[in-house]
C-alpha cells in the first residue's frame, strides 16, 4: 500500500476547521430562563419543561429590555 492510497480522504469526511460553535436557540421559555438551562427551544414544550412537567412558556422580549 502506497503512502498517497493511506491518506486519501474525501473532503466530506474530515471535521470542520476551527472550533465547533453551538446553535443558538432564537428565543428559552421561562422556566429555561429563570433557572439559567440550555432551553432547545421546542415548542409547544422544550425538553427540560417536558422532563419535568412543567408548562412551557414562552415569552417574546422586547428590544428595551436588553
Amino acid at each position: 500500500m502506497s503512502a498517497q492510497s493511506q491518506y486519501n480522504y474525501n473532503a466530506m469526511q474530515m471535521p470542520p476547521e476551527g472550533p465547533r460553535v453551538p446553535k443558538r436557540t432564537p428565543m428559552a421559555c421561562q422556566f429555561c430562563r429563570g433557572r439559567k438551562l440550555k432551553c432547545d427551544g421546542v415548542r409547544p414544550s422544550c425538553a427540560n419543561c417536558n422532563r419535568r412537567g412543567f408548562p412551557c412558556l414562552y415569552v417574546p422580549v422586547s428590544a428595551e429590555q436588553k
